[in-house]
């Protein structure tokens, strides 16, 4: 059964397109079906069907809203709500990158709280998109969300009218249809992109492929999120951190990467390519301990922070505990080239008021020449690096 209806598809599709193949196949799986079981009979084919929908719309209903029911059901509507608005975002993200569209995720979240609120009263389990139904709209050539509309219309008319027509579908035959659609809907040269581009988005594919293979749908949809948030976190748990040095060869001496080039013995610059979070700050921490270990003469330190856009409250205590650290030892802690999402968030959190809001600088020059005049002027004269454009005025 489930090859015929695979073949009739296919060749309805490809010679006779104006003609909808997955209603013909559909037809043509049933007939089949139907034809044998006449032939050789039910006991010997041992074709099962979809069998008979009731022809009743759901009873009207009424939320239960006691504890008792929100205790014993909150866990388990919170962990169904997160696959079903996985399951419902990825769906339409496929059907986007395919069709060229953006998707809102959050006006998404929305519309799907939005129906089951509505759902519950009228006996209504938690729904959300369907992956068949949406290949089929797609491939039927839906353009807007009025197609879900009338879908949804003319649904309750076939539960009424033909739903006891479905005893003659063949599950291998429903099962030939819904393996037209997902075919359609894999994207091969995507598929082989990231096989070819990326390590972590091949494994990520490979886990949700396979749990799809293995498991539940949700379950495996819920698996690939969750190795794309694990991966995400240990690429920013990491941020780069580069040493910076006046460049004499660069006009006023401007601010290079270059590792061969010599530092000023009382201060450290460096760069942070990466927000300040809980996730990182360890990072962070440990760059600042082992600078701190292998130059203790370095006692000011300055972070050239464009590469940071804000700061968590943990990120936030760890620069005002390295400033408080560097004033204990006669040196200071300077921000330079601060975002203005980083100075909202270090304000919030008070770790702006540790660090001394006259040592934040808004560019690199102005940093240099403030950061100068508080160097240690016994160090200076007995330096002969010449390391800033003002150690040649002194």
């Amino acid at each position: 059964m489930a090859i015929v209806t695979l073949l009739s598809g296919i060749a309805v599709k490809r010679w006779v397109p104006k003609i909808p193949y997955l209603i013909v196949s559909m037809l043509v799986g049933s007939l089949a079906a139907w034809v044998l079981n006449r032939m050789y009979g039910l006991e010997i084919t041992g074709i099962t069907s979809v069998g008979a929908l009731p022809a009743t719309l759901p009873p009207l209903s009424a939320p239960d809203f006691s504890l008792d029911t929100i205790k014993h059901l909150s866990t388990s509507a919170l962990a169904v709500t997160l696959f079903a608005l996985t399951e419902a975002v990825s769906i339409g993200r496929s059907l986007a990158m395919r069709s060229g569209q953006r998707i809102d995720g959050n006006q998404e979240f929305i519309g799907q709280g939005l129906s089951n609120l509505a759902g519950t009263f009228f006996s209504g389990y938690v729904a959300t998109g369907s992956f068949n139904r949406s290949g089929l709209n797609y491939q039927a050539g839906a353009k807007t969300p009025l197609a879900a509309v009338f879908a949804g219309s003319l649904l309750i008319l076939i539960v009424l009218m033909v739903g006891p027509l479905a005893a003659y579908l063949p599950n291998a035959a429903m099962a030939g249809i819904l393996f037209l659609v997902a075919w359609g809907l894999i994207d091969f040269h995507e598929i082989g992109h990231v096989l070819k581009s990326s390590r972590r988005e091949t494994g990520i594919l490979g886990v949700t492929f396979f749990g799809a293979l293995f498991l539940e749908l949700e379950l495996a949809i819920f698996s690939g999120v969750l190795l794309s948030l694990v991966l995400y976190l240990m690429r920013v748990a990491k941020p780069r951190i580069v040493t910076l040095s006046p460049d004499p060869r660069l006009p006023k001496h401007a601010l290079s990467s270059d590792s061969e080039l010599s530092q000023c013995p009382q201060l450290r610059l460096l760069r942070i390519d990466g927000s300040m979070f809980f996730g990182s700050v360890n990072h962070v921490q440990e760059v600042f301990a082992e600078i701190e270990g292998h130059n203790p003469e370095q006692k000011h330190l300055g972070v050239v922070c464009e590469g940071i856009n804000f700061a968590d409250i943990q990120g936030g205590d760890t620069l005002a505990k390295e400033a408080q650290k560097r004033q204990a030892r006669g040196g200071s802690l300077y921000l330079i080239n601060v975002k203005q999402g980083l100075w909202d968030s270090l304000e919030k959190c008070g770790a702006l008021d540790i660090i001394g809001a006259n040592h934040v600088f808004q560019s690199k020059r102005a940093a240099i020449t403030g950061i100068y005049n508080k160097l240690d002027r016994e160090i200076c004269r007995t330096c002969t690096r010449r390391i800033f454009h003002e150690c040649n005025k002194s």
